[in-house]
């Protein structure tokens, strides 16, 4: 590891050992939000080529979207309409007389427009959207993404009969809207994740200490990781019960820790993310080998291992740059993994990641599949955010197998890729206690 890196990795854990809990009350989002809907949401419109994007909110059942919008607290159904009028963006909010106040104190919608409780916001916003020359409204109902699919059958039959055919006609998915939009982050959420990432490569190896071959288990790893997690205030990436995934033997892709004892000859993964303010994900792997009686290094096949999944991953790095399609980044690792004769690999290279672990953008994948993702054609752009793999797989028998897949987070800048912090570089060694 160079000096610059150490400088840069000391200066991170600075930061996140004297900033407060991630999930205090002085959370950036609701600034973040703003700054969201005002700098980016625009852009988004324009680039899915829509006039109008509108999101229904309600109680107990909300849309996916409602903390991004500013209608997490919505009570009785209200409407968000954000919209393009002569060429200026504007949003205007349609709610409930009795929560229209705490929301326009808020401060993040041009315009809160108080409702009747008597009377439907929809059909405020309806009528208001039948006054316009908008020839594309986009609605929230998606086959392919869940954060763009929030909008009950329920509603769009009552929204269809406000409207009216000729208005409904008009109405699309959003699931562009949501792709153009939730893909790219702002430079203030780079930084959080940075954090989030750092902690998440620190404890994975403060984790790897604590480990006495031949007693400990994955399942004891893992246990040792919630109670970092728990100490500091933040909570999972993913899946709770997945988080982390403490494997000591044999793949078994995205899964519980076990109670398999861990012992000398290992290779350990531990798949884990953080999040943090409650928003913001993590999603890091780091790899050790588990020493052997006399050994003072990893074997000769084992190092070798770990050196091709590690260049592997500086392939795909080296490759995602602004214009490149996510299978393209994909293919610059296959190169490698198929000159280093690895086994195959049922998982993609890479994902975006940010609001959750598997966030929306391009997939880097579908090189080494028969069945491409849509996503897998869809070109980096600047700002967006990628946990990404580097892969190297060989038989342990006839039927199991070991990947390593050491991950890292990059985000995408206009001269290319940049890690968010400093790559696994070395094998990490756990030694004989």
């Amino acid at each position: 590891m160079t000096i610059q890196k150490v400088i840069i990795m000391l200066a991170l854990l600075t930061l996140f050992t004297t900033t407060p809990k991630a999930n205090a009350v002085d959370s950036p989002w609701p600034e973040i939000r703003k700054q969201r809907i005002n700098k980016l949401l625009p852009n988004a419109l324009k680039a899915a080529k829509v006039d109008a994007w509108l999101i229904v909110c309600r109680e107990n059942n909300n849309d996916p979207l409602a903390e991004h919008i500013g209608c997490e607290n919505a009570g009785s159904p209200a409407a968000y309409l954000f919209y393009f009028n002569k060429g200026a963006f504007h949003s205007v909010a349609y709610s409930p007389s009795s929560e229209a106040k705490a929301l326009d104190e808020l401060n993040i919608h041009e315009k809160v427009i108080s409702v009747p409780r008597s009377v439907s916001a929809l059909k405020y916003a309806a009528e208001f959207i039948k006054k316009q020359p908008f020839e594309r409204v986009a609605i929230n109902i998606s086959d392919l993404n869940a954060q763009a699919d929030g909008l009950s059958h329920s509603q769009y039959k009552q929204l269809a009969n406000l409207l009216g055919a000729k208005q409904t006609a008009k109405l699309v998915s959003s699931e562009e809207v949501v792709y153009q939009w939730l893909s790219i982050k702002l430079p203030a959420e780079v930084e959080i994740m940075k954090e989030a990432a750092m902690l998440s490569a620190t404890w994975q190896i403060e984790a790897y200490k604590t480990i006495i071959p031949g007693k400990t288990t994955d399942a004891d790893v893992a246990k040792f990781l919630k109670a970092k997690m728990k100490a500091r205030g933040v909570t999972d990436a993913w899946a709770a019960d997945q988080n982390p995934n403490v494997n000591s033997g044999p793949d078994r892709g995205h899964s519980h820790s076990t109670n398999k004892v861990i012992m000398p000859g290992d290779v350990i993964q531990i798949d884990f993310g953080v999040k943090l303010y409650n928003r913001w994900v993590s999603d890091i792997q780091r790899f050790a080998y588990v020493l052997k009686e006399g050994e003072t290094s990893a074997p000769a096949n084992i190092q070798q291992y770990w050196i091709n999944a590690r260049d592997s991953g500086f392939a795909a790095f080296n490759a995602m740059k602004p214009g490149v399609r996510g299978i393209d980044v994909d293919q610059a690792q296959t190169v490698l993994m198929n000159k280093y004769n690895s086994e195959p690999v049922p998982w993609s290279t890479g994902h975006p990641v940010g609001y959750v672990a598997h966030d929306t953008g391009p997939n880097l994948g579908g090189s080494r599949s028969a069945q491409v993702r849509p996503a897998a054609h869809r070109k980096l752009k600047e700002g967006m955010v990628f946990a990404f793999d580097g892969f190297f797989s060989w038989p342990l028998n006839n039927t199991e197998f070991k990947t390593i897949s050491v991950e890292e987070m990059a985000v995408i800048t206009k001269n290319g890729a940049e890690y968010l912090i400093p790559p696994q570089q070395n094998l990490i060694l756990v030694g004989n206690n």
